[in-house]
């Protein structure tokens, strides 16, 4: 990093020839104008400060610090057009300058340096944070992949090879089985198609301005679909809302979360969703009366490690990756998610922007 810093690049001399010869042409004309030193100075310390913000080593602002107190004794003092610091009061003026000059110059050069330090180092966090949730998305694609697919294999296996010795009953319950294993998979795959969208440096979210009413329903509808024994109570605000939104991606956050609630709250009892609106933001709400969350996932519970296949009644089906997807998707739509812990379950809460915003690169 630091040898990246300090690399000299072509430019540097000639940026630092021209504004000293631009502050020598403007020190002229100020010179006609009035004929205090002090202004001619201002004029060269500015120059200075200047090629020190644009050049990339300390040495380009010491040497135009250096070439700067030669111009002015050269051009504008006494004797003019001859080089001369034994004048009384000269060498005093003359070093003060150079020391303010060279010490703005140094100030300025630090200041860049630390600049690009703390840019390359907030680069490297995001990476490193790109990178962590990369793996526990993998981690939690691993779990929730593999023992679906170990049930399907095995109940496969048992119809094919036992189908005979099976009851009408049996065999329709193997099948059954094997239909809801492959309609999760298809809702996993789903999922990380969401997520590596979000996650391609060229995508974008394309948000255009979407009433609430309609994406709660038609999410409410496409979960009910895919669980037709799921019970949700609704509660919309009155006044026809509209906020920018990528509708598709707001409907999966929306599934997944009731989704997450019908699955792994172990509650018979219905889920609230319900939509709350302030001065310049809307909140949509996901509550549940079950079980609640374990109070040391909390903290992890959207970073897509909170699969736990002792936390799900099934043994099959974690929480990581899909929570992990909805933060993802509510991060880039300028939100804020959160879960709680109520008296009785648990309740999840995201909240989106109002205004009319552009497309949001993601």
């Amino acid at each position: 990093m630091k040898q990246l810093i300090s690399e000299p690049r072509i430019h540097d001399p000639i940026v630092t020839c021209v504004f000293l010869i631009l502050g020598t042409l403007l020190t002229f004309f100020l010179n006609h104008i009035t004929d205090s030193i002090i202004d001619v100075s201002s004029i060269y310390i500015l120059s200075v400060v200047v090629i020190a913000r644009l050049t990339s080593r300390y040495i380009y602002g010491f040497i135009a610090s250096m070439i700067s107190i030669i111009c002015i004794n050269f051009f504008f003092t006494y004797p003019y057009m001859h080089i001369d610091f034994t004048l009384a009061g000269y060498p005093i003026a003359f070093i003060s300058m150079l020391v303010i000059s060279f010490f703005m110059s140094a100030a300025t050069t630090n200041l860049k340096e630390q600049a690009l330090i703390i840019a390359v180092r907030e680069k490297q966090l995001a990476a490193a944070e790109k990178e962590k949730m990369r793996a526990n998305l993998l981690r939690a694609i691993s779990h929730d992949l593999r023992t679906p697919l170990t049930s399907i294999i095995g109940s496969a296996n048992t119809y094919l090879e036992h189908s005979r010795l099976l009851s009408d009953k049996e065999q329709m319950t193997l099948v059954k089985n094997i239909k809801e294993d492959a309609d999760w998979l298809l809702n996993m795959v789903e999922n990380i198609l969401t997520v590596t969208r979000i996650h391609t440096s060229d995508a974008k979210v394309t948000k255009s301005m979407e009433p609430i009413e309609e994406v709660v329903s038609e999410a409410v509808q496409r979960l009910q679909k895919r669980i037709p024994s799921a019970k949700v109570n609704v509660r919309v605000p009155e006044d026809f809302l509209m906020i920018p939104m990528d509708a598709i991606l707001i409907e999966q956050v929306i599934i997944n979360l009731i989704e997450n609630a019908v699955m792994h709250s172990q509650s018979t009892q219905p889920t609230d969703l319900y939509v709350t609106c302030e001065e310049n933001s809307v909140s949509f709400h996901v509550r549940d009366y079950g079980v609640g969350i374990p109070s040391y996932k909390l903290p992890d519970i959207f970073n897509g490690s909170g699969t736990d296949i002792s936390t799900s009644p099934d043994g099959k089906r974690g929480m990581g990756i899909g929570l992990s997807i909805c933060k993802s998707i509510i991060d880039a739509h300028n939100g804020i998610i959160m879960a709680c812990n109520m008296d009785v379950g648990a309740e999840f809460c995201f909240t989106l922007p109002k205004g009319s915003d552009p497309d949001t690169e993601v």
